[in-house]
C-alpha cells in the first residue's frame, strides 16, 4: 500500500491513505464514538489495538485524514468472514466516520478505497451487517453498490433488547463473476 491516495470522490481536504499503527488511538476513538451512538454494532466497547489488528485484514485498512491537521476523521477495514477456503474471496467491512464529519462523502471515499483494494486481490464479495435504524450506513452502502440480501431477525441482544441486522453485499464487477 502506498502512503497516499488521490481517492476519486474524496472530499476536499481529505486524504485517504492506508491505516498505520500510529493511527490506533484515533481509529479506536472513532470506533467508540460510533458504538456510543447505539446503532453501529453489537459491541459496547471498542477493542484494544491488538485485538483490532488481529481481526482486520492488513492490506484492506484505510483512514480518512484531514490534510491540514493530519487528524483521522474516519476509517474502513475488512475482516475475513470465515477461515474456510471456499470463502477466501468474501470479506465483511467496517466503516466508521467521526460524528463531527458525517455527511461529507468521507464514508463513500473510504468504501471505494476498500472496494479497489479487495478487487485488486480477487475478493469477489464484500458483505456488511447493519442495524435497520442506521439509515446513514444503509444509504452509504447502497451508494457504494451494495444490495440488501435479507434481514436477520432478532439475531442478537444489544442493550437489553433483540436487534435485527440487515445483511448487504457487494459483488465485484471485475473479478469475473
Amino acid at each position: 500500500m502506498s502512503d497516499s491516495s488521490d481517492e476519486p470522490g474524496a472530499p476536499s481536504g481529505i486524504l485517504i491513505r492506508p491505516m498505520r499503527e500510529t493511527d490506533a488511538a484515533q481509529v479506536l476513538a472513532i470506533y467508540q464514538a460510533g458504538l456510543d451512538g447505539g446503532n453501529a454494532g453489537f459491541e459496547t466497547t471498542a477493542p484494544t489495538w491488538e485485538a483490532f489488528d488481529a481481526a482486520k485484514l492488513p492490506r484492506h485498512r484505510y483512514v480518512a485524514a484531514d490534510t491540514a491537521s493530519g487528524q483521522v476523521v474516519g476509517w474502513v477495514a475488512a475482516s475475513a468472514v470465515s477461515d474456510r477456503c471456499v470463502y477466501a474471496g468474501v470479506v465483511e467491512d467496517s466503516v466508521y466516520v467521526h460524528p463531527d464529519h458525517g455527511g461529507r462523502g468521507i464514508g463513500l471515499a473510504l468504501l471505494n478505497a476498500l472496494i479497489r483494494s479487495t478487487e485488486a486481490e480477487g475478493i469477489w464479495t464484500i458483505q456488511a451487517g447493519v442495524f435497520p435504524e442506521n439509515t446513514a450506513s444503509l444509504r452509504l452502502h447502497e451508494k457504494a453498490g451494495f444490495r440488501v440480501v435479507g434481514t436477520r431477525h432478532r439475531i442478537g441482544r444489544h442493550h437489553g433488547r433483540w436487534r435485527d441486522v440487515i445483511l448487504l453485499e457487494r459483488r465485484s464487477t471485475v473479478t469475473g463473476l
